[in-house]
């Protein structure tokens, strides 16, 4: 990556033409910014246009102007605050928000077209530019450009989980002195990690791994530089189906995280799924695979507390001790376990009982099975709020098993299938276990109905 000391300096904008019917704030008139001690302007004279200004869209806006492109910022929503106006954009020129309604023709001139996650790619005729050859990318492809390559990416997506074994793997990195990088879709982007990096000087890099949560929609444009080291997808049930229409389509786009892999990066995946198998079979003679609940892979044994792994190249045999794990639930141990045996496969020289000395200090994230109180009568309050869809509260509902609970259910519930079933029926064999349930909202009707017919 060719790193230079950018001293103070006008940025030049290449001529973008505007409808009267858009709501545009203008560029800044000639003003000088500062720049970062190092950056890399590998994107001067080109014109980078950032669709949707959620927290990924502003930071791919950002990164665009620290590599000194011009760049349209654009958003549905008219009422959002232009990023102009914003003080994480006041040092920098040759900005140009965009807000509602927005003219194709913007996209086609663009240099570059860097997609948010939250856009669907039917949106704007994105969808007819990446099929034109226009170079549409998402903002997670965008920030890998940059990453320094030796900084090791550990990629985790799936259905449910994926946060909390970011979360977990970042934690024992951290806990063993390893500089990491934690985000992506878990809310600190991908670009803020290279931004950070153009930062330091290329010797001494921010970090040495980068553990990144990834959704399906930041897979749905194929990518061409982001290439994980490790890429693991924990799951893999009905969900997003409004997006990716059916399963096949979903799974297909999960497993673009190894279309760049090679021979020396390791894919895991959960045994036995269909159509991931089926989705595999375009990548699964580029890379060394895993299981999750097989060998090769990873194997836990929730009795004794323990979880066995086997590297699919070496065939060398683990053993991690899990039995000092606080975090509620079976499938905590579970999501413990992939962690770990993702982060002995990044080669970053830790060993089994180093890991091991992180289990006790590992800690969920808030909202997922989070204690969060046990008051003077003994009860304990536990917060999974963050369970959005069947398959993850029917895992949290079921940790809780062996303790007789009062379960508060709420939220709007997903159509999973052209017959409108919304799968609750899956949750009634663990609700029997519990005290009783308090409903808030939709799933009143519904779980009343299928209570009825027991």
């Amino acid at each position: 990556m060719n790193l230079a000391t950018c001293s103070h300096k006008t940025l030049t904008s290449r001529s973008i033409s505007i409808s009267p019917a858009h709501k545009v704030v203008p560029f800044g008139h000639g003003r000088i910014i500062s720049c970062c001690a190092y950056c890399n302007e590998d994107l001067k004279g080109q014109t980078v246009a950032v669709v949707g200004l959620g927290v990924s869209g502003r930071s791919a806006a950002k990164l665009a102007l620290a590599r000194g492109a011009s760049v349209i910022a654009i958003d549905k929503n008219e009422n959002l605050v232009p990023l102009e106006q914003d003080s994480a954009f006041e040092k920098h020129g040759y900005l140009k928000t965009v807000l509602g309604n927005c003219d194709r023709q913007l996209l086609e001139t663009a240099d570059r077209v860097v997609v948010s996650p939250g856009v669907p790619i039917e949106n704007y005729g994105i969808l007819s530019l990446l099929q034109s050859g226009k170079r549409v990318m998402s903002e997670l492809d965008f920030a890998a450009e940059l990453l320094p390559k030796c900084i090791k990416i550990l990629a985790v997506t799936g259905t449910n989980g994926k946060s909390t074994v970011t979360t977990f793997a970042g934690q024992m990195l951290c806990q063993l002195g390893i500089k990491a990088f934690v985000g992506g879709n878990l809310g600190n982007p991908l670009s803020e990690a290279v931004i950070q990096c153009l930062a330091s000087p290329i010797v001494n890099p921010e970090f040495q791994v980068a553990v990144v949560e990834v959704s399906s929609y930041q897979m749905e444009i194929p990518n061409t530089h982001f290439c994980p080291s490790v890429g693991v997808i924990l799951n893999f049930t009905p969900d997003h189906l409004e997006r990716h229409q059916t399963m096949k389509n979903y799974a297909a786009t999960k497993s673009r995280l190894f279309s760049h892999m090679s021979f020396s990066k390791l894919a895991i995946l959960p045994v036995g799924n269909q159509h991931l198998n089926e989705a595999l079979k375009d990548y699964e003679d580029k890379c060394n695979v895993a299981w999750i609940g097989s060998f090769p892979g990873v194997k836990v044994d929730m009795e004794k507390r323990i979880a066995d792994f086997k590297h699919p190249s070496t065939g060398m045999i683990s053993r991690l001790q899990l039995g000092t794990l606080k975090a509620v639930g079976s499938h905590n141990f579970y999501n413990a376990a992939v962690a770990a045996f993702s982060v002995l496969n990044l080669d970053v020289e830790v060993d089994i009982d180093s890991i091991g000395s992180t289990i006790e200090l590992l800690r969920p994230l808030p909202h997922r099975m989070q204690i969060v109180r046990k008051d003077a009568h003994g009860v304990t309050w536990v917060d999974d709020s963050k369970a959005t869809n069947v398959e993850a509260a029917y895992t949290g509902i079921s940790a809780l098993k062996e303790q007789k609970s009062v379960v508060l259910l709420g939220g709007v519930a997903k159509v999973l299938n052209a017959e409108g079933d919304i799968g609750f029926g899956q949750l009634v064999e663990p609700l029997e276990y519990h005290r009783c349930i308090i409903t808030v909202n939709k799933p009143h009707q519904s779980l009343l109905a299928l209570f009825s017919n027991e």
